[in-house]
């Protein structure tokens, strides 16, 4: 008798057995039918999409099972005007954040909306198949994408306090005199001072241009002093450069587009381990009793772990000692960074310090009853603490949202937003064609690499359950780029609409009442973009 045959199936083809059909042409089915190929489902283009959609899709499961997809362009929000990719960044802020660096709305030449929600509308799918329903349908739209992608700057614009910061035009990136344009990066201000005075700028102006400077991420805006655009436009670029190594800054040049990556956008991988045993659940709170740990900074983990928690899932942060420095980001609302209560109100905390062995061992200890780990530290250095995928026991998800996970090119910046708009291409594409390339200070990567990193979250709690072994899971900001630059792009018409020229204006506009509210400190707050009926 012949032996069994066995059949080796790769981690992240979930889908494989699955057959979809992905009806629209746009940038939302283009992401459906990619990433459901990318996890193994056959799929078929059935043409254009019904009234008042972006996209829809139908997937046929093993064993009967049916999930529908559907991708509205307005969802809950009461504008009959949305109709494209066009409207829904012009009603929704997403005009008025990326056009602030020059003080005027400005669109986005890339259907960023619209990829958005199709990663959104993908990772709600990919929850429902957490539960043991026959038939879920999941339902999202663009108008909800947008808004979640500015919901920093709406939580920004509503808070009791004002500003911290001048809102004025301005920002990178610079320009040298051989005509090299590049963006800069440090987190700290001690390279930031170096790196001026080197260039013999003035000492007020380099006192004066760090704030702006380093709160360009939650403002979209960096209205810097004229002295430091006119220091490099002295120098060479090579000798910037050669300046920025001495100093420690760091320095990319605007690359062009080279033709976006193959592949999928994420990576996983099994690590071994018996899985925690979570029960079924229900399609509405699909996630829920999933425990998930999460050590983020910033917007790319945060945002991920926030996802979770509106699909159900019970989050806690690992904080240093003191808490996170984030939460007094102003402007503030009840005490509290408005900012910093757009990614994270409704997690629950604990303090670590991860340098000391001893609070290693207590996230070790909290992770053996979690399903979930995420973090998206430095290159290294979870390896370096002890914390990578392999010294964690049993069949947890280690979940790593990186900057440049995925990439295969040499010499790489630091894996932050701007960086990375400029060296893959992207500062290229954002803008007008007729103007020099510059990256959006919108937090676009960071965003869109949050909702990637729920969707690989998701689809590596399936591969765990399905498999019984721990997952290694990786998502990037390089892969929300490529993701990003490979999305069609709609043809570009004036909106029918008119356009949202103050974020404050938003949080009463009736049009807006089912989809954003306030906390209960005050805060403005988006509902949860999926419905699952």
């Amino acid at each position: 008798m012949a032996g069994r045959q066995t059949v080796v199936t790769p981690v992240d083809q979930l889908l494989t057995g699955a057959s979809a059909r992905v009806h629209g042409d746009g940038a939302t089915a283009d992401i459906l039918s990619r990433h459901l190929r990318g996890l193994g489902a056959e799929v078929v283009t059935g043409g254009p999409a019904p009234s008042g959609s972006a996209a829809e899709a139908v997937i046929e499961l093993t064993g009967g099972t049916r999930r529908e997809i559907g991708v509205s362009w307005s969802g809950p929000v009461s504008e009959p005007g949305l109709t494209g990719e066009l409207p829904v960044q012009a009603v929704c802020g997403v005009m008025h954040v990326n056009g602030r660096r020059r003080g005027a709305p400005r669109a986005l030449a890339v259907d960023y909306c619209s990829t958005a929600a199709g990663v959104l509308a993908m990772t709600g799918f990919l929850a429902s198949l957490h539960s043991d329903a026959d038939s879920v349908r999941v339902e999202t739209s663009v108008a909800e994408a947008a808004l979640l992608s500015a919901s920093q700057y709406l939580a920004g614009a509503g808070a009791e306090d004002p500003e911290a910061v001048d809102l004025s035009p301005g920002g990178p990136p610079f320009v040298s005199a051989d005509g090299v344009r590049f963006e800069i990066e440090t987190l700290q201000p001690e390279p930031w001072g170096g790196f001026w005075k080197a260039l013999d700028v003035d000492p007020a102006a380099i006192r004066a241009s760090w704030r702006p400077f380093q709160f360009r991420y939650a403002t979209a805006t960096a209205p810097l002093p004229s002295e430091l655009h006119q220091a490099t436009r002295a120098q060479s670029f090579a000798a910037i450069s050669d300046v920025a190594a001495r100093t420690g800054m760091h320095v990319c040049r605007l690359h062009s587009p080279s033709p976006p990556s193959a592949g999928n956008p994420w990576q996983l991988r099994e690590t071994g381990g018996t899985p925690r045993q979570n029960p079924a659940s229900t399609p509405h709170r699909p996630l829920a009793s999933h425990l998930v740990l999460e050590a983020g900074r910033r917007i790319q983990a945060p945002l991920t772990a926030h996802l979770l928690r509106l699909l159900g899932a019970d989050v806690t942060r690992i904080e240093p000692p003191g808490g996170d420095p984030l939460r007094g980001m102003p402007p503030c609302t009840g005490g509290i960074s408005a900012r910093w209560l757009a990614l994270n109100r409704g997690k629950d905390a604990v303090e670590l310090d991860i340098k000391s062995a001893t609070d290693r061992e207590r996230l070790r200890a909290l992770a053996a009853d979690a399903d979930v780990f995420l973090h998206n530290w430095a290159p290294g250095k979870a390896e370096e603490l002890g914390l990578a995928a392999t010294d964690f026991d049993g069949g947890l998800v280690h979940a790593y949202t990186s900057g440049w996970g995925g990439s295969t090119e040499a010499d790489l910046p630091p894996g932050t937003d701007f960086m990375v708009q400029a060296r893959t291409g992207l500062a290229e594409l954002v803008g007008p064609e007729s103007e020099p390339p510059s990256p959006s200070l919108m937090t676009l990567l960071d965003v869109l690499g949050g909702l990637l990193g729920a969707e690989t979250v998701v689809a590596a709690l399936l591969a765990r359950r399905r498999l019984g072994s721990g997952i290694a899971a990786e998502s990037s900001l390089f892969g929300a780029a490529e993701t990003l630059r490979a999305a069609p792009v709609s043809p570009r018409r004036a909106p029918a609409v008119e356009v949202t020229d103050d974020l404050a204006a938003l949080l009463t506009d009736p049009r807006l009442t089912a989809v954003l509210g306030r906390d209960e400190l005050g805060c403005p707050a988006l509902s949860t973009p999926w419905r699952f009926s």
